[in-house]
């Protein structure tokens, strides 16, 4: 079983791209970020078309996550993280599909730092671990996937020295990721790829894709129960330089049957 994590940075001006790594790649179940479109104008018949179900949490002009499933309907158990009555932003959803827990997230950039949108991501990501631990106490199957808008390591992004002060890769931020994977949960991509420079992430400037000036920003984390099964990982990072392509390559992980 394949289960990828795509941002896919506009779904409606970017479709042709999902649509055509979909019939090449064919995962199993996707987690989509950045939809940047309004719940009405998820592209569901597309999609539908192409042997998925879905479900999504939109948002005009921003944000938006969606959990596809290849031949099933993803059965929705929670949307957006409790935490602040006054966060309407697109950037959570989470369902039940193929005998395990999926939870979606774009976690918020950040920039610029430090300010009130610094503040707000940590304050984001304190309410996701809140939920990442209670998914890992139900012992389920979880995978928690998405563009965390984290560097956890140097080894994460070609030129640290560089982005030191960046919201992406400051001391907090990379200190939220640790505690939270402190939690229990195994990064897969690191997992499968140790000391390795595996990105995820190309800019559109300065020709950081040709020059491989890339940054590890999308993740897969598993809680125990699904990191026994874990089998392969990787990133379909030739998509990246498909024309009118996200910024963002897919990461996927393989995972071996439930026994």
């Amino acid at each position: 079983m394949r289960v990828a994590t795509f941002n896919v940075n506009g779904i409606n001006g970017r479709l042709p791209v999902l649509l055509r790594w979909l019939a090449e790649a064919a995962p199993d179940i996707v987690c989509l970020q950045e939809l940047k479109a309004p719940q009405e104008r998820f592209p569901i018949a597309a999609i539908r078309a192409a042997g998925y179900g879905a479900i999504w949490h939109g948002q005009k002009g921003w944000n938006g996550v969606a959990i596809l499933a290849r031949g099933a309907d993803p059965i929705e158990t929670h949307r957006g993280l409790a935490g602040d009555p006054d966060d309407s932003h697109s950037r959570y959803i989470e369902a039940a599909v193929a005998g395990m827990l999926v939870g979606c997230l774009y976690l918020p950039n950040g920039n610029p730092a430090p300010g009130p949108k610094f503040d707000f991501k940590l304050r984001w990501f304190e309410r996701l671990s809140a939920r990442a631990a209670e998914l890992l106490a139900t012992g389920a199957p979880v995978v928690l996937a998405g563009d965390f808008n984290v560097m956890p390591t140097d080894l994460d992004v070609y030129k640290p020295e560089r982005w030191l002060d960046d919201a992406l890769f400051r001391p907090e931020v990379r200190e939220a990721f640790r505690r939270l994977m402190a939690q229990g949960w195994t990064d897969a991509l690191r997992k499968r790829h140790r000391g390795e420079r595996i990105y995820t992430f190309w800019d559109y400037f300065r020709n950081a894709y040709a020059r491989d000036a890339g940054l590890r920003i999308d993740h897969l984390l598993l809680s125990p129960a699904l990191a026994k099964r874990l089998k392969a990982a990787g990133v379909d990072r030739l998509v990246r330089g498909w024309e009118k392509a996200s910024d963002h390559a897919p990461t996927w992980i393989d995972l071996k049957k439930a026994r």
